[in-house]
Order: structure tokens, then sequence, then C-alpha cells
């Protein structure tokens, strides 16, 4: 067991293979948002914003490619790993400059932007975090400090820019400024939060794994006051990222077990659920149910709440609300009702047409052109006076099994010979694609 432990060992360690002085240099160096990177930030933002605007995912991860925002935040990381506060103030100051910028350049472009969507996929999806974005920032931030730490850079750095995503959020946000959006506006700050606040999370960890050298300082009292402070900023990152991990596996999970709830319990007799809000705001998580058809019996509710408790759900978070059954409505209300369908019913109906068409493009597949059969055979055998074809089966008497044949039955004038019988099954096998035919002569 020691030997196979040493052995992962050795594959695992790359200690030999970290140049700690020249990584700190150059985190230190992209740390800085002047000149060239401003400019640049503030295209990208642009590309982006186009991107989300457009519903572009190839434009959205050209635009994290040329983004140079993940400097700040490793730069965070470092700072609290090595106990540097004049690093940690440096990169604070830039991580503030580059979200200004960013929110800045995509208010602008949406304000003027002459695009609009009906259902902006692209800019919803920021608004949304889910536990996959915590695993993403936090893996996606090792990944990023141990290609950086490397002697040989390779191109993990444009990977984790993609997979970490810190440029749409933020321009999601300037969407939602833009128009007002308080919800656009707060879910994609909250997104932006946890990716950069998991990346640096992911940073501290791996700085202090591979024993970056911390900053002395001449003066103790100096240095005590700093180790306090970076202390403090230690716990202030890793309690909101532990808070903000429980929060996103419990409404992720409730999310779950919510859309499980719904598809078990579509249709309810002559009611059915045509709609459903998930709300999680407030501490709690609660689901609301709108119910449409005829208005639900005690029983019925019961069961519901008894359902919706065996997916982890109290009943006390559980809404009915029945605004949409036929008491509850006026007469248009009722044919708004009437005409409303669940998405079990319409997926049945669909899947029974596509059945039926299937089988009748079968069918069809499997018909013979008669017509056009008789006028070719006439023509290599003019005295063709009675011709007949069919589809039929040939049972074995002995065990019943059978067999499909096309059969003929033809008269000509003059009977053909036995070799012209078989030339021309040979050729209607091959016209028609069956291999089992036979041709009968009436005479």
């Amino acid at each position: 067991m020691s030997k196979f432990y040493q052995q992962v060992k050795e594959i695992a360690n790359f200690a030999d293979q970290v140049d700690i002085t020249g990584t700190i240099e150059s985190i230190k160096k992209n740390i800085d948002f002047k000149g060239p990177n401003v400019w640049i930030l503030a295209f990208a933002v642009i590309v982006a914003s186009v991107g989300l605007n457009v519903n572009s995912t190839p434009v959205i991860i050209g635009a994290m490619l040329i983004s140079p925002l993940m400097g700040p935040i490793i730069g965070t990381g470092m700072a609290v790993g090595i106990n540097d506060s004049l690093l940690l103030k440096r990169s604070l100051k830039n991580l503030g400059i580059m979200v200004v910028i960013s929110l800045m350049a995509s208010t602008l472009f949406f304000i003027i932007s002459p695009l609009s969507l009906d259902e902006p996929t692209e800019l919803l999806a920021r608004t949304r975090p889910t536990i996959y974005d915590v695993f993403i920032a936090f893996f996606g931030g090792l990944a990023g400090i141990v290609e950086g730490s490397r002697k040989e850079k390779g191109t993990v750095i444009a990977g984790v820019a993609i997979a970490t995503a810190l440029m749409p959020p933020l321009c999601t946000a300037g969407y939602g400024i833009a128009n007002l959006n308080l919800t656009y506006f707060a879910g994609a700050i909250y997104l932006f939060s946890i990716n950069s606040l998991f990346i640096a999370l992911a940073t501290f960890i791996m700085v202090r794994y591979l024993h970056f050298p911390l900053v002395k300082f001449e003066d103790p009292v100096k240095q005590r006051r700093v180790r306090r402070t970076i202390s403090i900023v230690t716990v202030l990152m890793i309690i909101p990222s532990i808070y903000t991990a429980v929060v996103v596996i419990r409404e992720n999970t409730f999310n779950v077990s919510a859309k499980q709830f719904i598809n078990d319990n579509k249709t309810l007799e002559n009611s059915y659920i045509y709609d459903y809000k998930i709300n999680h705001s407030g501490g709690a998580s609660t689901l609301e149910l709108s119910i449409a058809g005829e208005p639900l019996r005690e029983g019925q509710k019961e069961m519901l709440y008894s359902s919706v408790e065996k997916f982890g759900i109290g009943r006390a978070y559980l809404t009915i609300k029945e605004s949409a059954t036929a008491d509850a409505l006026d007469e248009a209300g009722v044919v708004k009702s009437i005409f409303e369908r669940s998405d079990l019913e319409i997926q049945k109906r669909e899947e029974m047409l596509r059945k039926m068409e299937s089988e009748l493009n079968a069918i069809k597949s499997r018909e013979i052109p008669y017509r056009q059969i008789a006028e070719e055979i006439l023509a290599q055998h003019p005295g063709l006076t009675f011709f007949s074809i069919a589809r039929g089966a040939s049972v074995n008497l002995s065990d019943f099994n059978a067999s499909d044949k096309i059969m003929v039955m033809a008269t000509w004038k003059e009977p053909l010979s036995d070799s012209d019988i078989k030339k021309l099954e040979s050729w209607l096998s091959v016209r028609l694609g069956e291999k089992n035919i036979i041709i009968t002569q009436v005479n």
C-alpha cells in the first residue's frame, strides 16, 4: 500500500516544476489596469455584450479569450496567501477599476443598442447561479494558479478564462443597469462575485500549498498588524464562500426536487398544472403552482401536499393557486382555460404523431408502382395480355413460419420459356429491391 502511495505521490507531485519567483512577478505584472489593458478590456466588454445581445456563444467565447480579467482576482488570492497587504490593496483597487470600466462600457452599449430579444437566453443564463458555477470557478482557479506557477507555460489560462466566464456576468449587469432591471443586475453581480471569490480562494489555497514565501517586515509591530489584517481578510473571504456554496447547493436541490414533483403531478383528473414559480427570496425557497381546469377537491390538495413532501419539500413551502380554474374565471378566462394544455399531454400527442408518421412512411416505402411495372414488362414482352402483382406470404405448413413474397400472375399470347421467366424475376427483384419474387405464368 505504501509503495502504491509513493507512486501516486511521485506522479502527482509538481513542486520541482514550479517557478515561485517568476510566478509572483508575473502575477504582479498582470494586476494593473493601465494603458492598453484598459482599452482591451473595454473592447472585450463590447464584443461580449454584442454576443449576449444576439445570443451568439462563439462571440462570447472570443470576448472571454481577449479580456484581461483574471489578473487582479488571482493577485488578491496570492496577496492573502503571502501576507502582502500592499499587494492586496493594489489588487482590490484594480479589481474595482476593472468592474467599473466593464459596467460603464456594457451599460453604454445596451443603452444605444437597437437590438432586443424576446428570450435573451445567454443573458438569462448569467443571472441564475448554480452549484456548477461554484465548482467551475473553484477548480478553474486551481487550474489557473497551477498553470501560472509552471516553468513552462501552456494554454490552460485561455481555457480557465472561458470556463470561469468572468466577462459575461459583468456585461449582463450592464444590461440590467441600461434597462433598469434589478433582477438581471443583482443576479449577474452575484454570479460575478461567486466566480471572483472562488478563484481567489483557489489561488490562496494553492499558494499556501506550494509554500510561496511570506512577506516579512523589519518592524515587528507592523508585521503583527499586517498578519492580523490578512487573517481578517482570509476569514472574510472563506466564510462568504462557504455560505454561498451552501445557499447555491440548497437552491439547486430545491429546483431539482420541484421539477421532479411537477413532472410527476402534471395532470390531476380534470385539472392540471399549467405553470409554476420557484422563489428563493426571503431566506426560504417556495413553490407556487398555478392550476387550470376544475377546482381541486380537498383530497386532491392533500395528495399534492403529501407528494411534495416525498421530494423533500415541506407543505408549508407549497402554494396552490386556483385563479385559472373554471369557478374562478370569467367567460374569457374559461375559454382561455379550455385551450390550455399541459406539457405532458402535448408530448404524448407529438409522440403519437411521430409514431404514426413513421408507420405511414414505412407503408409508403413498401408500395409497388403497379402501373409503371406493367408498362415496363409490356415494353419487354409485347405479347402480355394479363398482369397481376401483389404482396403476399408463403407459409410453411410444417412449422407455419411465413416469409414475405411478391406474387406475379401473367399471361402472354405466346408463353415465355422458363429461362425468360427467370430473367424477368431477376429484373423485377432488382427493380423493386426485393429478393423473394415469384412469377406464375397463367395459360
